[in-house]
C-alpha cells in the first residue's frame, strides 16, 4: 500500500507548526470523493502529535512518504532527524484534556452555523480559520494536538461531550475514537448505545418517560364528556384491560405510589366493545396502553420492554418492531428481540390486534403483519428446548388468532377478490357488521398529526359551512357537525396509515405527472386506499399462511391445538397459501408489464390495476409468492424503474405525483429501511445475490456518508435519489435534529446498517470502510 505525505503552511500552521499529512494513494479505483475519509496516521514533529487526514484545500507540497509492506521511509521534510517517526506506540492511551475549554474552543472554530455540530455545511469563514476543518488542542501534559477534516473534528465533538458528561474536567480522550473508522464507529454506536438509548417499559420507573410524549398533548378548545372513572382535570393518563387484572393492579397502586407524577389509570372496556366511537370520545384524554408485565426476583412487576422507534416516536409501533428485532439479532440481543414479540402477544390477547403502536388513538387500527416472521427469526436463536417450543407454540396461537379475527374479516377481507386489503379504523362489533363509511362517523383527524396537517381538506368545506377553517374542524372533531364526504376521507387516511405507508399518492387516482403537466390540483377525494387489495398485505398474508403450515408441520407434528379446543393442520394452511397465491395472481400480477400492482375491486374498468409501481411490487420475492419466471420480470421490469444511486426508492419516479407541488414521504424520491432489507432477502431468495449486494452497498455507503459528513446523523428515511439525509416533505426527517451527538439513531435504521453489514460480502466492505462511491464499483 502507497501512502502520500504532505507538508503544508498556512492555515493549518498559524501556531509556528509544522502539519505532516497522510494521503493513501494507488487504490486502482480512481478519485476519491473530495471529503473522503482516509486512514489516519499519528505522526509526531517536535513536540506536536499529529492526528493525519487529508483535509480539504492542501495549499503546498513539500515531501512525499513511500511506505510499502516492507516499511516506511520517510523523507525528512527538514525536521531534525531524531524527531521524525511514528508516536502511536501506545494506541490505547487516553489524551487528558481539559473538556469545557477544548469543547468550546472546537464549537467557536468550527460550528460556523451554530447548530452545536460539525459538517460539511460549516463553512470557511476564513477569518482566523474559523470553519478550515482544522483544530490543535492542548493536552493536560502541554503535547498539542491537531486534527483536521469534517469527520474526525464531529468525532471529536462527540467525545468530548461524552467525557463532559460525567461532570469530571479533564477527562481523557480515547485517540482510537477519534480516528475510528466510520463504518466500524456507526455499527459499534448501535450496538453498544444505541439499543439501550431506544429501549422502553411500560411500569411504575418509566413513567416520567413514556408519559411525557409530546403526541399526547392534543389541544382541545374544551373537555368533552366525562368518561366514567375518569377526572376531568387528570394531566395525564394510562389506559389498561379489562382482562389485564394483575397490570391494573400494579398500575393503580403504582399511581398512589408515585406522587410526583399526575397520573389517573383507566380500565378499558372489553376489547369487543371498543369502536371508532369510543376512541373518538376520549377527546383530550389520549394516553398510552399499557404492555406485558413480567415478575421480578424481588415479587413485584416491571414492564416487559421493548424497543421504540426514536425521535417523537416513543412508543411500540406495529410493523418497526419487527425490522428493529432483525438488528438486535444481529447484535446479540435475543431477550430484547423476544420480549418484544411477548408485548405484541400482549396487544393480540388484550386489544384484539397488534396495534399501530400503543396509544389510544390507534385502538383500531393496525399495521402491517409481521409477528410469525418475527417470532421464527428470534426462536432460531434460542436454545432448543421444550421451552422455546413452549414459546413458539404460544406465539402462533395468537398470530392464528389475528389472522382469522382481524385480516380475514369484515371489512378488511373483500370477498369479491378473495384477498385483504388496509383499513384502519373499523373493528367488527359484537352487533354484527360495525360502522361503515356510510353508516357511522369515522375517527376524524388521528389526533397524533400535527396541527394544521389537514388545513386543506377542512378549507374546501369552511365557506359552505360559513366558518373559519380552524372553527370548522373543531366543530367536526367534536361531533358537533356531520359531513359524510370528510369521515369517508379519514376512513381512507386511517387505511393508509394502517399500510405503514403515511403518507403516499399510491391510491390517488389523480393522474401522474408528466413534462407537460408537472403539478396537478389536489382533489382530496381522489386518495382511495381502501379500494384496493394491495401487494405488500396480500404478500405478508401469504408469508404468514406459509410459516404456519410449515411450523406446524416441522415443529408440532402438523397440528395445533387452539385455546378453544380446536385443531389446525398444516394441510389446511398449505390450501390457504395456494389458494392467496392464485388469487394474487388473477387479480394482482400485470403480464404486460412483468410486475405486482394494487387492485382497485370497486373499479369495473380496464383501470381496476393500478399504475403506481411501488416499492411493495417486489414483496412478493421476500415472501415467496412469485415463481422463478415472475422473479426474473420484476428483476428486469420492476428493479430497474426503482433503483437509485441510494438504494431502492418508495416508488418508481415515472409513478410520482407532486400536487401541488407537494411530495408524500412513502413516494419517489425518497428510501425506506423496511423497503431495502424486505427486498435485499427476496433477491437473495430467488438467486440474484449480485443484485441483492449492490443495493445493500448503495444503501450503506449513502447511510455512511451522511453519518460522515453530518456529524453522525442516522436518520429515519433518505431522498435515495441524492443520497441526502435532507427530507422536508411532511413531517421532516426525524433523527435529525439533535445538539452534539445522536443519542439513539433510528430504530429500523440502525437496523438497516447491522443487517447490511452482516450481509455484504468482505471486498464490498472493505470498499465501504474507504467510503468508495458505489460509482466506482458498479456498471450504471
Amino acid at each position: 500500500m502507497l501512502f502520500q505525505a504532505e507538508c503544508e503552511e498556512g492555515a493549518a500552521d498559524r501556531d509556528g507548526d509544522l502539519l505532516l499529512t497522510l494521503r493513501k494513494v494507488g487504490n486502482g479505483r480512481g478519485v476519491h470523493h473530495p471529503t473522503e475519509i482516509h486512514p489516519p496516521m499519528l505522526i509526531f514533529a517536535d513536540v506536536v502529535q499529529v492526528g493525519s487526514i487529508v483535509g480539504r484545500g492542501i495549499e503546498q507540497l513539500w515531501c512525499r512518504v513511500l511506505c510499502s509492506l516492507m516499511g516506511l521511509i520517510i523523507i525528512a521534510c527538514g525536521l531534525d532527524e531524531s524527531r521524525q517517526g511514528l508516536l502511536d506506540s501506545q494506541p490505547g492511551l487516553p489524551i487528558s484534556v481539559s473538556v469545557a475549554d477544548t469543547l468550546a474552543r472546537l464549537i467557536e472554530e468550527e460550528d460556523t452555523d451554530g447548530d452545536r455540530k460539525i459538517t460539511i455545511d460549516d463553512l470557511n469563514l476564513q477569518r482566523g480559520g474559523r470553519g478550515d476543518k482544522r483544530f490543535w488542542f492542548t493536552a493536560v501534559d502541554g503535547q498539542r494536538y491537531f486534527v483536521a477534516g469534517t469527520y474526525y473534528l464531529s468525532n471529536l465533538l462527540q467525545e468530548l461531550k461524552l467525557a463532559q458528561e460525567p461532570g469530571q474536567d479533564p477527562a481523557g480522550i480515547d485517540r482510537q475514537r477519534i480516528f475510528e473508522d466510520p463504518v466500524q464507529r456507526i455499527s459499534r454506536l448501535i450496538r453498544d448505545h444505541y439499543w439501550d438509548a431506544l429501549t422502553r417499559r411500560v411500569d411504575r420507573n418509566h413513567l416520567d418517560q413514556i408519559l411525557l410524549d409530546e403526541k399526547l398533548a392534543v389541544p382541545c378548545a374544551e373537555q368533552l364528556a366525562d368518561i366514567e372513572g375518569v377526572a376531568r382535570h387528570a394531566s395525564r393518563y394510562l389506559y389498561v384491560p379489562s382482562t389485564d387484572p394483575i397490570g391494573l393492579a400494579y398500575f393503580r397502586q403504582s399511581a398512589a405510589e408515585r406522587s410526583d407524577v399526575s397520573l389517573t389509570i383507566v380500565e378499558l372496556p372489553p376489547k369487543e366493545e371498543i369502536s371508532p366511537g369510543f376512541v373518538q370520545s376520549l377527546g383530550c384524554r389520549h394516553g398510552p396502553l399499557s404492555l406485558a408485565l413480567e415478575a421480578t426476583p424481588s415479587g413485584s412487576y416491571r414492564g416487559v420492554p421493548f424497543v421504540a422507534p426514536g425521535g417523537r416516536y416513543n412508543e411500540m409501533y406495529g410493523w418497526d418492531s419487527y425490522f428493529e428485532s432483525l438488528g438486535l439479532l444481529e447484535d446479540g440481543r435475543v431477550d430484547l428481540a423476544r420480549a418484544m414479540v411477548d408485548n405484541l402477544v400482549y396487544q393480540i390477547t388484550h386489544y384484539g390486534m397488534i396495534l399501530n403502536a400503543n396509544r389510544t388513538y390507534y385502538l383500531t387500527r393496525s399495521q402491517p403483519p409481521f409477528l410469525t416472521s418475527m417470532a421464527l427469526e428470534v426462536y432460531r436463536h434460542l436454545p432448543e428446548d421444550n421451552d422455546s417450543r413452549s414459546w413458539l407454540k404460544n406465539v402462533f396461537r395468537s398470530a392464528i388468532t389475528e389472522y382469522e379475527d382481524v385480516w380475514m374479516k369484515w371489512p378488511r377481507f373483500v370477498p369479491e377478490t378473495g384477498l385483504s386489503r388496509y383499513y384502519g379504523s373499523i373493528r367488527e362489533s359484537s352487533a354484527g357488521r360495525a360502522e361503515s363509511g356510510g353508516a357511522g362517523p369515522g375517527l376524524g383527524p388521528p389526533p397524533e398529526v400535527e396541527e394544521g396537517h389537514f388545513y386543506p381538506v377542512f378549507e374546501a368545506f369552511a365557506t359552505q359551512y360559513g366558518l373559519p377553517v380552524r372553527a370548522l374542524e373543531e366543530k367536526y372533531r367534536r361531533g358537533e357537525i356531520r359531513i359524510p364526504d370528510l369521515d369517508e376521507f379519514f376512513i381512507n387516511d386511517s387505511c393508509v396509515r394502517e399500510s405503514g405507508h403515511d403518507t403516499t399518492y399510491r391510491w390517488s387516482q389523480s393522474p401522474a405527472n408528466t413534462a407537460s403537466d408537472p403539478v396537478h390540483d389536489w382533489n382530496w377525494r381522489d386518495d382511495r386506499c381502501h379500494d384496493f387489495v394491495t401487494v405488500d398485505l396480500n404478500s405478508l398474508l401469504y408469508k404468514i399462511e406459509m410459516d404456519i403450515a410449515q411450523t406446524l408441520e416441522h415443529e408440532f407434528g402438523g397440528r395445533l391445538s387452539m385455546p378453544d379446543s380446536s385443531i389446525q393442520k398444516s394441510s389446511a394452511w398449505y390450501e390457504r397459501a395456494r389458494d392467496r397465491r392464485a388469487r394474487v395472481n388473477e387479480f394482482l400480477w400485470n403480464d404486460e408489464r412483468g410486475f405486482f400492482l394494487d387492485y382497485n375491486f370497486k373499479s369495473h374498468s380496464a383501470k381496476a390495476r393500478a399504475g403506481y409501481l411501488s416499492a411493495a411490487a417486489l414483496y412478493p420475492l421476500w415472501a415467496g409468492l412469485a415463481t422463478p419466471e415472475q422473479a426474473q420480470r420484476l428483476v428486469d421490469n420492476a428493479l430497474p424503474q426503482l433503483e437509485a444511486p441510494g438504494g431502492v426508492a418508495a416508488s418508481a419516479e415515472r409513478s410520482r405525483r407532486r400536487i401541488e407541488g407537494k411530495d408524500r414521504q412513502w413516494d419517489y424520491p425518497y428510501g425506506w429501511p423496511p423497503h431495502q432489507m424486505m427486498i435485499w432477502e427476496g433477491l437473495r431468495r430467488y438467486g440474484y445475490g449480485d443484485s441483492a449486494n449492490r443495493l445493500i452497498y448503495r444503501w450503506l455507503y449513502m447511510i455512511t456518508r451522511n453519518a460522515a459528513d453530518y456529524n453522525g446523523t442516522i436518520p429515519e428515511k433518505f431522498d435515495v435519489v441524492a443520497r441526502s439525509h435532507q427530507v422536508f416533505a411532511e413531517y421532516g426527517n426525524v433523527g435529525t435534529q439533535f445538539d452534539y451527538l445522536t443519542r439513539e439513531g433510528f430504530g429500523w435504521m440502525n437496523a438497516s446498517y447491522q443487517v447490511g453489514l452482516n450481509l455484504l460480502p468482505d471486498g464490498l466492505r472493505e470498499s465501504l470502510e474507504q467510503l468508495t462511491p458505489p460509482e466506482q464499483l458498479f456498471d450504471p
